[in-house]
């Protein structure tokens, strides 16, 4: 941790790739949703929006910069010491922080310089702050500039410079609230928060939509779907985020009976009508799933297509290409692996000899001709959850 650090500095990367007018505006909508990170969370600090490195002034560093690193859009933060663009304040700030985190090995400069108001470039600052680094340290310090031990960073800018040792990654993507609402269908598994949250990284809000299954589910199993969604949810305070729950245990008891080989894929179909229905209920733009191509039966490439024709609206996949391990340590890093633990209860309705290779006459043959219907009527009679 950087010494009398008052400062986080933000970075963004995809933001920079836009037009002047659709960088402002990301920007903005960034800063917006840090600040409300950190009300939410009741840390003191003033969000500033600066062009490329919006900042936070504060009197907490450590847990200010938690909480921008949980704002999407965001790549990385760094605590900050603010000093004077001069060199000798350059220079004891760099000989405090060495005393604190250089303690051993190789260390490098990282200097960069958005200003030409200062009489020095970013190489004078390597040679001078290498040099303050030197004489700071009780031991013979290396510079090695490939793979250093430690690396210190000084951002000479208009009137200050933030001196840190560290860039902590964010989330990267979009700040949310910059792309269009989508429905997410979250069923308590592992993969659809993660696939939730992914859509979330690209700037749209999700709207989580929970299946109850009845028999095939139970309390425990809603109940941990649940605190997923609240997971996410805590990354969006100032969203709208409340989710809905389908009571589609009766439709599935009616499924089971009706069918055997095939009816994962028509229940496939049924849960994307659902997705589709409160899609148009709240003006979402499209429908969010956890498949991963060729992950389970109703997830190969051919019933995707036929899943995907019981809805009109844009099916997103952001798993499709996903190893399940990858899966695994994303709800990891974003807290929703200890609540998705729990057995789908759709994997208990299957049948033992899943349909792999479906194809859409065959099954509309074989399903039910209200399938579809009976999902248009359980989401609209949903019940929202306050998360």
């Amino acid at each position: 941790m950087v010494p009398d650090a008052d400062t986080v500095l933000l970075r963004y990367g995809d933001v920079s790739t836009k037009s002047d007018r659709v960088q402002r505006k990301m920007t903005g909508r960034l800063v917006e949703n840090v600040r409300a990170l950190l009300a939410d969370r009741d840390i003191d600090g003033t969000v500033e929006e600066h062009h490329a490195r919006p900042r936070i002034r504060t009197t907490d560093p450590e847990a200010a910069c938690g909480a921008a690193t949980d704002a999407m859009g965001v790549v990385s933060a760094s605590p900050a010491l603010v000093v004077d663009s001069e060199r000798r304040a350059i220079e004891n700030a760099l000989s405090r922080l060495a005393r604190e985190t250089y303690t051993e090995g190789t260390f490098a400069i990282r200097a960069r310089r958005a200003t030409t108001a200062t009489p020095f470039d970013s190489e004078d600052v390597g040679r001078f702050g290498g040099n303050a680094v030197g004489e700071a340290v009780d031991f013979a310090p290396a510079v090695d500039l490939d793979d250093p031990d430690c690396e210190l960073f000084v951002e000479v800018r208009d009137g200050e410079t933030f001196v840190f040792a560290e860039k902590r990654a964010g989330p990267g993507g979009l700040p949310l609230g910059t792309q269009g609402r989508l429905v997410a269908l979250v069923s308590g598994g592992i993969d659809s928060p993660v696939a939730a949250y992914e859509m979330m990284r690209r700037g749209s809000p999700v709207v989580p939509v929970y299946l109850e299954l009845g028999p095939y589910g139970g309390p425990d199993h809603e109940a941990r779907a649940i605190e997923t969604m609240r997971t996410l949810n805590a990354l969006a305070p100032n969203a709208d985020t409340r989710g809905f729950r389908v009571s589609a245990g009766p439709d599935l008891e009616y499924l089971a009976d009706a069918m055997d080989r095939g009816r994962m894929l028509s229940f496939r179909r049924y849960m994307l009508r659902v997705g589709e229905t409160l899609a148009r209920e709240v003006g979402a733009e499209g429908v969010v799933t956890g498949e991963a191509l060729g992950q389970k039966s109703s997830q190969t490439a051919r019933n995707l297509r036929v899943s995907a024709a019981a809805t009109d609206y844009p099916v997103h996949r952001p798993l499709l290409n996903w190893d399940k391990q990858d899966i695994v340590e994303r709800a990891r890093e974003i807290g929703t692996f200890s609540d998705s633990k729990v057995p789908a209860g759709c994997e208990r309705f299957a049948p033992p000899n899943p349909e792999t290779s479906g194809r859409l006459p065959a099954l509309e043959r074989v399903e039910p001709d209200d399938v579809l219907e009976r999902a248009e009527r359980a989401a609209r009679s949903a019940d929202r959850i306050e998360l």
